[in-house]
């Protein structure tokens, strides 16, 4: 691989842990310099989390599969933002199907089956939420904290739900803003915070009525901690690449606004 050859074959081949120390360092001088690829590489890593969260319980290996990825054809030609979202919406919808149950096996009615796989898919849309838009430079949300109180009434209107955004001014983050994100297919929230360092952190707000209430929980991906609970019909969760203990007070403090 040379510096006048990287391909998005090159992208997903670095997501995956494929490259000689070489070519990963010819990968890291290219995303450095071109922030189209290196979105497209923050995409790949967050469908490589979903995946991989979404199928952990059915992973095995079959004889022949390696030769089935060797005859994978190659990438065409064309703009490869264009070629990444397509796959990336194709293994969305994918994923969203064997979390929701379609590729998974029945849950045969059971209410309490039903809610823990919900709240086992919260922390995972989390941390893909968190790795799409955490890095990302110029447009990290879609509404700015100096319109907080439009994104509140926004939001709340999407959820059907009094949305409170919390101040965490006294944990040393503020807000940046917020956007409108899938949460198990209905619309969700996003709030993004970062502190002096510009350290960040996501916290998703999704709805679904067949909610039951859960404790506080925690999931770890990673370097990212996620912490999440269920209140209701809506579910929380807080999201970062910081320590538990800081992460945890930040949850604690998220939880204590939003049922004020």
């Amino acid at each position: 691989m040379t510096e006048t050859t990287l391909t998005e074959a090159d992208l997903h081949a670095y997501a995956d842990g494929f490259l000689s120390d070489d070519d990963r360092a010819r990968v890291e001088r290219w995303i450095g310099a071109d922030p189209e690829a290196a979105d497209l590489l923050r995409q790949f890593q967050a469908q490589n989390l979903a995946i991989r969260n979404a199928f952990a319980g059915h992973e095995r290996s079959i004889p022949g599969d390696r030769d089935l990825l060797a005859r994978a054809p190659a990438a065409g030609q064309g703009s490869y933002r264009r070629r990444g979202l397509q796959a990336a919406a194709a293994i969305a919808i994918f994923a969203a199907g064997a979390i929701s149950g379609h590729l998974l096996p029945p849950l045969a009615g059971s209410g309490q089956r039903q809610t823990g796989l919900i709240a086992a898919a919260l922390p995972e849309q989390a941390e893909s939420a968190f790795l799409i838009y955490a890095g990302e430079v110029r447009h990290p949300v879609e509404v700015g904290a100096d319109q907080q109180a439009h994104l509140a009434t926004w939001l709340g209107k999407k959820l059907d739900y009094p949305f409170n955004i919390p101040d965490l001014s006294a944990q040393g983050f503020k807000l940046v803003g917020g956007r409108l994100v899938p949460v198990s297919g209905r619309a969700g929230a996003m709030l993004m915070y970062e502190d002096a360092n510009r350290q960040r952190i996501t916290v998703l707000v999704g709805r679904n009525d067949d909610n039951r209430s859960t404790s506080f929980r925690y999931a770890t991906a990673g370097n990212l901690e996620t912490f999440y609970w269920i209140d209701g019909p809506i579910g929380y969760a807080v999201t970062g690449d910081i320590s538990r203990e800081k992460l945890q007070a930040l949850a604690d403090e998220c939880y204590r606004q939003f049922v004020s």
